[in-house]
């Protein structure tokens, strides 16, 4: 994945032909430009690590860390929280980049499900 796909802006409203986007702590918005079907996560490199989170994963490489693991979460359509919880802070995908003092992860989403109808012959499943 390109880094200079991404693109580091002040407003949201100057990435309204960003595919996706990620917002920071400090106002700023991170915008990805490439193919459709990524999702990002942005956070603020230099700002610290919550104590709790740290105490709990550790703070080494953390913000890389979480930006993959939000990736992760996002991708698969799960609240962070969940994600954790059954997965913990070092399963996440994608790559991450460095941009303005800014750590930045991008992972491509998993294919969509097929908008076909069902094949003869498969099983119905009971909701």
């Amino acid at each position: 994945m390109e880094p200079s796909l991404l693109v580091l802006w002040p407003s949201d409203e100057a990435l309204s032909e960003a595919n996706t986007r990620s917002h920071l702590a400090d106002g700023r918005v991170v915008g990805w430009y490439g193919d459709p079907g990524h999702v990002i996560d942005a956070e603020l490199a230099d700002q610290p690590v919550p104590p709790a989170l740290a105490a709990r994963y550790g703070a080494e490489d953390f913000w890389g860390r979480w930006t993959r693991t939000e990736c992760a979460a996002k991708a698969a359509d799960l609240p962070i929280a969940l994600w954790l919880r059954e997965h913990g802070l070092d399963a996440g995908i994608g790559e991450t980049h460095q941009l303005d003092g800014v750590t930045v992860s991008v992972a491509r989403t998993p294919c969509s499900r097929s908008t076909s109808g069902p094949r003869p012959g498969a099983a119905r499943t009971r909701r």
